[in-house]
């Protein structure tokens, strides 16, 4: 049996539940995020960075403070970096 490596920017809680999230939808808001993944504001917003560094999604923002509205979306990267990550967990648990 050979064990593939798992991404380590999806191999985390957080940033795994945001990417489910986005691959399910065309694109959800801050608000949306972080009620869906019970994350903090800071947390959330943090997680949300590394992932657009990557690639995997992409930030829309508009307005500032309290009015800003913030918007993901998964890019083609993240939605191929999901599927492997997938493919190679997956692998972990056949025979």
């Amino acid at each position: 049996m050979e064990f593939k490596d798992l991404n380590p920017l999806l191999h985390n809680e957080l940033r795994l539940k945001i990417m489910a999230a986005l691959d399910s939808l065309d694109e959800a808001d801050f608000v949306y995020l972080k009620e869906l993944t019970k994350s903090t504001a800071g947390n959330l917003s943090v997680q949300i960075s590394k992932l657009e560094e990557a690639g995997y999604i992409r930030v829309s923002r508009s307005g500032e403070g309290r009015g800003s509205h913030t918007v993901c979306r998964i890019t083609t990267a993240g939605s191929n970096a999901l599927l492997a990550y997938q493919r190679a967990i997956m692998a972990y648990f056949s025979k």
